[in-house]
């Protein structure tokens, strides 16, 4: 239970009823915030949580055997079960809480190792955030493994063709594919990819830091082994994030931090390992932004699923058809050819005006919006691009955002031209 919460409507809806929930657009700070793929913003209900366990449940958890930090710890258990449940995972016990998606990448990489050898190989798209290239091709390094990447299609589509050949030829013995990419708003087959992995033997991990909040996910039915996730990119706090794992990959992974909560003894002799999740989340974990956490769940239970999916297409499209009426604009994503097989994200140039001269006007207009590589120089390099500039939504962005933008790039051409 929370209190914060649970005064929540019981049903809300995407763009002007969602905005309502945010402090932050009433705040004057940002009228039109459209780089949501970078971080949300929070709504009241998270928030108030924060400060709540920050003020008066600020007790470290599983250490104490008096009453607050027996509070805080039932309050931080019960964010791990609600987190499980929004994945849908068997248990609680899948749920491991890190400092967020890179961190629970950075983990899988280093606690598998032992597991590969010299010529193994790990398989990523093009694609992917740094956060699930860097990692693999650490571990690479360390191990010899090869990394092979997944082609894209012009319009920056996932080449399924290339996949299901590399992982034919290849058999790798890790694939590690995002769910929606963050630079182009691309969709991936990610349920068709889980399955052609495993029928070679390869264990996938799955980048749902856009995923989660745009997409959804339901772990047992995609089957995927891993699954990271990170709360800043669904309405909870940074410094905490979730990797989902099943209990035979768990099982698998050797813990990479040691210290304080992760053991079940300590001698002088040696230490056993506590049980699975504990054992991964050595020390004081963010109990706090955890259970933030827990609240920005519920807050997004209280959306349907399919109708958030709905307008953010919307959104999109929107978008697209907006920036395509103006010259001089290019549009980079599936999205302009197939408006289901991208959602969340546009990305655009404007010809004579660099991506960051673009943002910097922008947010004279009250727009802000990203401009650079978005940690996915592969991705953008394949289609011939250093840099875009880029708006990403959430379920508080209008129609009125999208406007804003319009007027900013008329501004831009006019001073560049």
């Amino acid at each position: 239970m929370n209190q914060f919460t649970d005064r929540l409507p019981t049903r809300l809806a995407p763009g002007r009823d969602a905005r309502a929930q945010f402090p932050f657009f009433s705040s004057g700070e940002g009228a039109s915030y459209l780089d949501s793929a970078a971080t949300t913003q929070k709504p009241q209900a998270v928030l108030d949580t924060l400060l709540h366990v920050l003020t008066s449940v600020n007790a470290n958890v599983h250490r104490g055997a008096y009453r607050l930090s027996a509070t805080a710890t039932e309050l931080y258990d019960d964010a791990r079960l609600k987190i499980s449940k929004f994945l849908n995972a068997p248990s609680e016990r899948n749920v491991v809480f890190v400092r967020g998606a890179t961190e629970a990448i950075n983990l899988v990489a280093m606690g598998m190792e032992h597991t590969l050898t010299a010529g193994d190989v790990v398989l990523v798209s093009l694609l992917e955030h740094h956060s699930n290239i860097v990692p693999w091709q650490m571990l690479a390094q360390r191990k010899g493994l090869k990394i092979a990447f997944v082609d894209l299609t012009a319009d920056g589509r996932l080449d399924v063709a290339d996949y299901r050949d590399k992982v034919k030829t290849l058999r790798p013995k890790m694939v590690a594919v995002t769910q929606l990419a963050n630079s182009l708003g691309t969709i991936t087959p990610i349920h068709d990819l889980v399955k052609i992995a495993h029928d070679v033997g390869a264990r996938v991990l799955v980048d749902g830091a856009q995923g989660a909040s745009h997409l959804g996910v339901d772990v047992r039915d995609l089957g995927c082994d891993f699954y990271v996730f990170s709360g800043h990119k669904i309405y909870g706090p940074t410094g905490v994030g979730v990797l989902y794992a099943t209990q035979e990959s768990l099982e698998m992974l050797r813990p990479v931090l040691g210290g304080g909560d992760m053991i079940s003894f300590v001698s002088t002799e040696g230490f056993g390992y506590a049980e699975i999740p504990q054992r991964f989340e050595a020390g004081t974990p963010a109990f706090p932004e955890a259970i933030a956490l827990g609240a920005a769940v519920d807050f997004m239970g209280r959306f349907e699923r399919s109708e958030v999916a709905r307008y953010e297409h919307q959104l999109v499209g929107y978008a697209i058809d907006l920036l395509s009426s103006q010259s001089g604009i290019t549009l980079h994503g599936p999205g302009v050819l197939d408006r289901a097989a991208q959602t969340a994200v546009v990305s655009f140039s404007i010809d004579g005006v660099h991506p960051h001269d673009f943002a910097t006007i922008a947010d004279t207009h009250g727009v802000q919006v990203r401009a650079g590589n978005h940690c996915a120089q592969p991705a953008l390099r394949r289609l011939g691009l250093n840099s875009t500039a880029r708006m990403s939504f959430g379920v508080y962005s209008i129609r009125e955002d999208l406007d804003a933008v319009v007027a900013a790039v008329k501004e831009a051409k006019r001073l560049f031209s």
